[in-house]
């Protein structure tokens, strides 16, 4: 039996194929190696996705967020201890997963804009070029952590209009002390910004959440995708939550700045399984 997975910072999708093709997918928890300590990882695996497992794991292809060369080890050593009848147990980065979902065997220019952003240029076979995401303080443009974040940003410094700032106080309790406490004193504060998309998509006829919105993903392309050689041959392809939701937003971005659109897709899971499952 194959495990796969595509994990980011606010939940992660498992696909389980068995012996007959038919494929399960479960959803636990996010996990990011790069935030969280491997007992927290550990307990979210065991007791969210180990018991929904009745079959023995051969094969497990995981691919996350915070996969860095250095925390490989760490991932492929937790599902190890878990999982310790599987012969094969890979970890890649999220990135590696989401070219081969989108980009199939092709060249191209995949993405990722969901809790965090990243990108990377695929030759059909390997990334050949990633411009450093450096994460929602240094970097991750267009994703809902810093959408979020210059929503927060905007609210402090008086940037929104006296309706939109009404309505985040009266009904989101937002206040400059509560903000501080949730950014800088609890745990994973990027998936706390990233909420905050869902109101920048309701609201996106108003001239100054429109205007958020705008400039995170004219600095994503700028940043990211242009910093790519010969861009403008490549087709570009996005994958996750944020750019399935602002798809129409990222295509007259694009039609701007005379960029080709390929494929936009919420999540690559499904993708995933099918490739591992043929290359058996």
């Amino acid at each position: 039996m194959i495990l796969v997975a595509d994990s980011g910072s606010t939940k992660t999708s498992w696909c389980v194929i068995d012996s007959c093709g038919n494929y399960n997918y479960i959803e636990t928890g996010g996990l990011n190696p790069c935030l969280q300590s491997e007992d927290i990882i550990s307990t979210e695996i065991q007791t969210n996705l180990f018991p929904k497992i009745l079959c023995e794991v051969k094969q497990i292809f995981y691919y996350g967020t915070g996969v860095t060369p250095e925390k490989q080890q760490v991932m492929t050593g937790i599902l190890k201890k878990i999982f310790s009848q599987a012969t094969v147990i890979e970890a890649w980065s999220d990135l590696l997963g989401s070219a081969r979902s989108v980009c199939g065997n092709s060249a191209g220019i995949a993405c990722i804009l969901g809790t965090g952003s990243n990108s990377c240029l695929f030759d059909g076979k390997n990334i050949v070029d990633a411009v450093n995401c450096g994460g929602y303080i240094l970097g991750d443009e267009g994703s809902g952590a810093v959408l979020g974040r210059n929503l927060l940003n905007a609210f402090l410094k008086r940037d929104l209009s006296v309706k939109i700032h009404d309505d985040l106080v009266k009904n989101h309790n937002l206040s400059y002390g509560y903000i501080v406490e949730k950014v800088y004193k609890t745990p994973m504060p990027n998936t706390w910004m990233a909420n905050f998309t869902k109101y920048l998509n309701e609201n996106q006829n108003e001239d100054c959440i429109r205007r958020i919105i705008n400039e995170s993903f004219e600095a994503f392309f700028s940043k990211n995708i242009e910093k790519y050689a010969n861009y403008k041959n490549y087709k570009v392809h996005f994958i996750g939550s944020i750019a399935h939701h602002f798809k129409p937003v990222l295509e007259e971005i694009a039609e701007r700045r005379q960029i080709t659109i390929g494929n936009i897709i919420q999540a690559p899971i499904t993708e995933l399984a099918k490739y591992h499952a043929n290359i058996q």
